[in-house]
């Protein structure tokens, strides 16, 4: 089997997995109770708050630990717009969110917010002249990511960032899911962000939403009081103090990483940019983690089972979209909808090796030569 689709899901680091075992083992209270277990357990429960912060920039306080990206985006979209209904109920976003972002917005469309989506320029990034046309007295929020997960689009977070300055009433989610372990990333000047350590590494079901210390969600969970007040729940010690390591062992590693994925990205985007009838859908200012093609005139979803059969595990659009619709993020950049729905996604990761590109590329060569001729 030849895998590449680590932006869908990534093997868990084996000190992550050590880690896991031994704070199960360890650690049997609630971090929630007031007894001795429980004290314990709630200070471990600190410490691996603590180790994040620290990482990304936050305070220990701003870290509340998910299940996942998508309970994040929903807790930071839901959250925010539920707190802030009676301010504004205009958001901007752009075409290019994962569908767990995009998902949150049109519930709150049907519930009377307005939704704005960005044109996005040939470069794969959302038009900032158009952001400042759009943004609003009432606009209550703006959710960019900061690597797209589908075209692996870097995005001017900084600069959206920027233009926000003068709208201190607008709060900015980021969805920095694809981004975090694989590119610098800052939590400077932003609201929320959410990140799921099982792309760099860390386990499913664990996630991160950082926020603002001074901003208000209303809950999406209920029951009570937990590690924080806007999520119930028993904590999961051992997921959280996974996802610091994960992500200290990421960063400690982020360049060494990344120019072993720049190399192999190389390779594959000449190579493919050989055939006539191929489409590189990502823009040069992607990540290398991400290579977004189409093949002309054949379905993504076909082409993906052609690659399957041959052991090779690729991605039509991201592993949370729905089938049957074309790429809505391609379709942005390319405003070719045959295209959109041609288009497919290789990612790669430090555990990629060049023997399988090599075996990926002779597969494809396979594949392709009936649908050239």
């Amino acid at each position: 089997m030849i895998y590449l689709d680590y932006a869908a899901n990534a093997p868990a680091d084996p000190a992550v997995l050590e880690l896991f075992c031994e704070t199960e083992r360890r650690y049997c209270g609630n971090p929630n109770s007031r007894h001795p277990a429980g004290l314990e357990a709630g200070k471990a429960m600190e410490k691996a708050a603590e180790g994040i912060a620290a990482l990304m920039g936050a305070e220990p306080g701003e870290v509340i630990f998910t299940s996942g990206a998508t309970e994040a985006n929903n807790l930071a979209i839901l959250g925010m717009a539920g707190a802030r209904r009676k301010t504004g109920k205009h958001i901007i976003t752009t075409p290019l969110e994962h569908a767990s972002v995009s998902a949150s917005l049109r519930c709150l469309q049907k519930q009377g917010w307005e939704i704005d989506q960005l044109s996005i320029l040939p470069d794969g990034t959302p038009d900032r002249e158009e952001l400042r046309r759009l943004l609003r007295r009432d606009t209550a929020m703006v959710a960019v990511c900061t690597v797209d997960s589908e075209l692996g689009t870097i995005e001017p977070v900084d600069e959206i960032r920027t233009i926000l300055k003068e709208y201190p009433d607008c709060r900015l989610h980021v969805d920095a899911t694809q981004a975090v372990g694989r590119i610098p990333v800052s939590f400077d000047g932003i609201d929320t962000m959410s990140f799921a350590p099982h792309k760099f590494g860390g386990l499913n079901g664990s996630g991160v939403l950082l926020k603002r210390k001074f901003l208000t969600l209303e809950p999406i969970l209920h029951g009570g009081d937990s590690t924080t007040v806007w999520r119930s729940g028993t904590p999961a010690l051992a997921l959280a103090a996974s996802a610091e390591c994960a992500l200290r062992l990421a960063l400690d590693k982020r360049q060494e990483r990344y120019d072993s994925v720049k190399k192999m990205h190389d390779t594959l985007r000449a190579a493919l940019s050989r055939y006539d009838c191929v489409r590189i859908n990502s823009p040069e200012n992607s990540v290398p983690h991400i290579l977004n093609l189409s093949v002309r005139d054949v379905k993504g979803t076909v082409f993906q089972r052609k690659l399957a059969e041959r052991g090779v595990c690729v991605s039509v659009k991201s592993a949370c979209s729905s089938d049957g619709a074309p790429s809505a993020a391609v379709l942005a950049v390319s405003g070719d909808a045959r295209n959109a729905l041609s288009s497919w996604r290789i990612s790669l990761s430090h555990l990629t090796t060049p023997e399988e590109i090599d075996a990926f590329l002779n597969i494809f060569d396979s594949i392709i030569q009936p649908v050239q001729a």
